[in-house]
């Protein structure tokens, strides 16, 4: 369980910063928002009818009844290293989506990749896209239950990883496991995103 506590009225209001949650087609991006949002997450789901099975492969979830069409949203505000009010965007995970991926990444500190390694090749694309364009993001293994548990540098070796992306594992049904993870974006963020000039200026405008 995620403990909030009221910063120090000292300690001014709370650092604003968005985050952007990532990953292929039914990795557990709606379910890690729901778990850690301390609002009512917003939702844009629709049930999966016979017109999308052509291009949205059940295969490895096949009880998947419903997927993203536009983005979730939740809201997390933790007090410390120093207080924040994480804003998170879940991304839908088909390919066909990409162009709505450049519009929910603009204004972000950075990402999470949660990846599935039963179907691990569905992770690329987002790793890819935010490897294009250069907006630090961490990827975040799904434990879901019955798969095979590889240690985090064998997921690093298989989607070629550079060596500072962290790789972390999770339970995205877990509030403490998908809090955790953003911690570790908002490290990994504010330590090797300095400013740079040939960034895309898409990732650095507000949302």
């Amino acid at each position: 369980m995620v403990t909030r506590t009221p910063s120090h009225p000292e300690a001014g209001p709370p650092t604003v910063l968005k985050v952007v949650i990532a990953g292929g087609f039914g990795v557990g991006k709606t379910t890690a928002v729901g778990a850690v949002s301390e609002i009512t997450p917003l939702s844009t789901e629709e049930y999966l009818t016979e017109a999308s099975a052509d291009v949205d492969s059940l295969e490895g979830v096949e009880a998947k009844q419903t997927t993203t069409v536009a983005f979730d949203f939740g809201r997390l505000s933790l007090p410390e290293p120093v207080p924040l009010e994480l804003f998170l965007f879940g991304t839908p995970g088909q390919d066909r989506f990409g162009d709505l991926w450049y519009d929910l990444s603009r204004g972000a500190v950075g990402a999470v990749v949660l990846v599935d390694t039963r179907r691990l090749a569905s992770s690329f694309t987002a790793v890819n896209f935010f490897e294009d364009i250069r907006l630090p993001f961490v990827v975040a293994v799904n434990h879901f239950d019955g798969a095979h548990r590889y240690h985090p540098e064998q997921v690093r070796a298989a989607l070629e990883l550079h060596a500072s992306v962290p790789v972390v594992t999770c339970d995205a049904r877990s509030p403490r496991h998908v809090a955790g993870v953003l911690l570790t974006l908002v490290g990994h963020a504010l330590k090797y995103a300095p400013a740079d000039p040939a960034r895309p200026s898409s990732t650095l405008q507000d949302a």
